[in-house]
């Protein structure tokens, strides 16, 4: 058990330290069949890409996924069930089949390589299978062994994750492209070999983020509730909602006010967070977050100038160097920061 640990030191991939009972990535580590300890150091990556992708998508929301709510068991009750728990589970397990179904087309497992299932075969007008096609099974059986298996529980909460967690692997497959060679006579293009790739993967976070945003909220009704965890094949968290919700986010519980801080609850409030303020190159989500971060909860907008140093005219000298001038330019950032007099209000609910 310990060369586990000395495996995830070497890859300098660390999260936080958390109390004992949240989540990290190390429980990838130490918790997954251990048949498959050849994809520990995968699973990890996978697991940390959800993390950070996670991290890219919230930045600028109020909730900005911060690391004491990255926790995939329901073993303890402190455990939400919010549309933000939802996120979280769909992500990770999309990470985790991510990066397993890249390392096995790349070949970088034994008994794994490419899909060549339907290679021969015909599958549209003026194209055929063929190819490199990612492996999505092999990587979603290993996601699913891995990041099921974390879920302790067996009540609602515990059922909504592994809904969702079965709902970020089936985003990896909705996001894949069909990618195409021509053949024939002097590139006539009279016929195409084509294969499935993954996406990027911010392509699943825009997808996952998306479906965040239209997350439903579920009434679950304990008499379909059976024990037993779905990685060992007891029963089917899909069972429990309607068909045509298997690749939607679920949630049990209305989120928090994230605006105020609250440690019983693990929030931090917005005070303090930078928002964006007529910023260039950003989106118009992105320019309004001093609303929704700063005025929205209370808070009033600060601006602080900073000085920050820059290389600047950059001139190619031969052969073969780049030398550049070190320019100072002063910038505007903006903050939430409480109202003079307003301590009293903005603590209210605080721990």
């Amino acid at each position: 058990m310990g060369n586990l640990f000395m495996l995830w030191a070497a890859l300098g991939i660390c999260c936080a330290a958390f109390s004992a009972s949240a989540w990290s990535v190390n429980n990838f580590l130490i918790t997954g069949p251990k048949a498959y300890l050849t994809y520990t150091t995968s699973v990890a990556l996978g697991a940390q890409s959800g993390i950070e992708e996670c991290k890219f998508q919230f930045a600028w929301e109020r909730w900005n996924c911060p690391e004491n709510a990255l926790q995939l068991s329901t073993h303890n009750r402190l455990r939400s069930a919010t549309r933000e728990t939802s996120f979280i589970h769909a992500i990770s397990s999309a990470g985790v089949m991510y990066i397993i179904t890249k390392n096995c087309s790349m070949g970088d497992f034994e008994n794994c390589g490419c899909d060549g299932s339907n290679n021969g075969k015909t599958g549209g007008h003026g194209w055929i299978w063929g190819g490199c096609s990612d492996n999505v099974e092999f990587g979603e059986r290993i996601s699913k062994l891995f990041v099921d298996s974390l879920e302790k529980g067996k009540d609602a909460r515990a059922l909504m994750n592994l809904h969702n967690n079965r709902a970020g692997r089936l985003a990896v497959r909705a996001t894949m492209k069909r990618t195409c060679k021509c053949h024939g006579i002097s590139g006539s293009c009279s016929i195409q070999t084509c294969w499935l790739q993954l996406a990027d993967f911010r392509e699943m976070g825009d997808y996952l983020k998306a479906k965040y945003d239209q997350a439903l909220k579920i009434e679950m009704d304990k008499r379909q509730l059976r024990a037993g965890n779905s990685a060992e094949g007891h029963w089917v968290p899909a069972e429990a909602f309607l068909p045509s919700a298997e690749a939607e986010l679920i949630f049990l519980e209305e989120s928090p006010d994230y605006c105020t801080c609250n440690s019983s609850l693990g929030i931090y409030g917005t005070e303090g967070r930078e928002c964006l303020q007529n910023s260039h190159n950003t989106s118009r989500w992105e320019r309004r977050s001093c609303g929704r971060l700063c005025t929205e909860c209370g808070l009033q907008v600060e601006e602080r100038k900073t000085e920050v140093i820059s290389s600047c005219n950059c001139k190619f000298q031969w052969c073969c160097t780049v030398k550049c001038d070190q320019c100072r330019h002063v910038v505007s950032k903006y903050y939430c920061a409480r109202s003079p007099g307003s301590a009293q209000s903005l603590g209210k609910g605080s721990a």
